[in-house]
């Protein structure tokens, strides 16, 4: 008998420990309504005491006044909050697990030049890092190589799959480029080397021509309609050109936006800025260019001396009143995505209205990403990508996810953090 339970025991804090035992949910079987619910469309648009109904994975019905269907799974969601899932506009999830283990990293690739390169294909769905945002209320993510040029394209995914194939929601939408820093910076240890100075806004600068030279390459070889022979990196730019892809610019500083602005101006493409932390200066130029931003980790520093030190906090705000399309993400390498609702709660404390924030990790990153057809609101006709919180999703203090659903698949809300707090209560005689 005391074998058994030791067995029992032994495999009970297994299945505790082992991540491999959250799978991904069926499809949808039969037609779900939440009900009696706060529901945040996800536009600024509030509804209390509201339902939504969901079936084969789409929304059927929102408001007040949806009649259960016969047979229908009811869930009363009594003063709890309904949202569209949370989306991370700009991650690399699935491509690095461990950042101080480069056996674990698969973010890059050598060389300026890598248009052709597809972060989807090596997207791991299977990341212990994929559950901890699915507790947050992130439901999707746009996944980005990066590099010191053009580093390849980016693919939104849905964060409850078996492999890469089942878990794109949107192929390769986005080339991306780093730029330059642009920013005279002494070359370290070169004093003690003996190596010659270099000048880095040159160097950056000659980077920039490159590109632009590539660019203009390309759009030359994608208008012809035939070619003796395929030119890989060049055909790979296409998308620019058709209006299937954006050119996401990882840029900060206004001298790099700059640069950008100047370096599409010919090219007709849209394009879109990643990080934009100094964006608010030239808000009024990205919208008269109708270029969108993607700001980065919120909970930072400034990024120059006699900027303000909350200006990180401020910038949504600025953003919003110059009326520019942008999100929110977390770009964080400690966090790893897991602070995102928290970014844009943080904006709320600094003049952005919480509906807009909400949107801001909602609609407005699923406009930006391309995909606001399918997702990103509470709509009719849009996928039921939805979660429920017993209180505000953007207050860390009461946001405690009970339900989540991806396409309207009830989704495990479990991760290894709370596997291993069930497996420790245990241990010590808690649970």
């Amino acid at each position: 008998m005391k074998h058994s339970l030791i067995i029992i025991a032994f495999l009970y804090s297994l299945g505790t420990a082992a991540q491999e035992t959250i799978y991904p949910a069926s499809p949808q079987t039969g037609t779900i309504i939440i009900s009696n619910a706060i529901i945040h469309i996800g536009n600024g648009q509030v509804l209390n005491n509201a339902s939504i109904e969901f079936k084969k994975g789409k929304i059927t019905g929102v408001g007040s006044s949806i009649a259960a269907a016969p047979g229908a799974r009811i869930i009363n969601a009594q003063g709890k909050h309904v949202y569209p899932g949370l989306i991370l506009s700009a991650t690399n999830l699935g491509l690095v697990e461990v950042p101080s283990v480069r056996a674990t990293n698969d973010v890059s690739e050598i060389g300026e030049l890598n248009p052709s390169v597809r972060s989807i294909v090596a997207y791991n769905t299977d990341s212990k890092v994929t559950n901890t945002l699915r507790s947050g209320g992130i439901l999707m993510a746009n996944i980005v190589p990066l590099g010191s040029g053009i580093s390849g394209s980016s693919s939104v995914v849905q964060l409850d799959a078996w492999n890469w194939e089942d878990a794109v929601y949107k192929m390769d939408h986005g080339l991306h480029f780093t730029m330059p820093f642009l920013l005279p910076r002494p070359r370290q240890f070169a004093l003690v080397s003996n190596l010659p100075q270099t000048d880095p806004v040159k160097e950056g600068l000659e980077r920039v021509d490159r590109i632009k030279t590539f660019l203009q390459d390309a759009k030359a070889y994608n208008s012809e309609s035939g070619h003796a022979q395929t030119n890989l990196k060049l055909a790979a730019a296409k998308g620019l050109f058709q209006k299937t892809q954006k050119l996401f610019v990882h840029a900060n500083t206004v001298k790099q936006m700059l640069v950008a602005l100047d370096m599409v101006k010919d090219l007709e493409i849209d394009m879109v800025i990643v990080g934009g932390t100094d964006s608010w200066q030239i808000a009024d130029l990205l919208k008269q260019k109708n270029v969108s931003v993607i700001l980065g980790a919120s909970h930072s520093l400034p990024l120059l001396e006699d900027d303000d030190v909350d200006q990180s906090y401020k910038t949504p705000f600025l953003l919003e009143k110059a009326g520019l399309l942008f999100s929110i993400t977390d770009n964080d390498e400690q966090t790893r995505g897991r602070n995102l609702a928290y970014n844009a709660g943080t904006a709320v404390a600094f003049g952005l209205s919480k509906e807009k924030a909400l949107q801001s990790i909602t609609l407005d990153a699923a406009k930006i990403l391309g995909i606001a057809d399918q997702t990103g609101s509470l709509e009719v006709g849009k996928d039921a990508n939805i979660i429920i919180s017993n209180g505000d999703v953007l207050d860390m203090r009461s946001s405690t996810l009970t339900e989540a659903f991806i396409e309207g698949r009830q989704i495990n809300l479990s991760d290894k953090q709370k596997q291993l707090y069930e497996r420790y209560k245990y241990k010590y005689g808690l649970k």
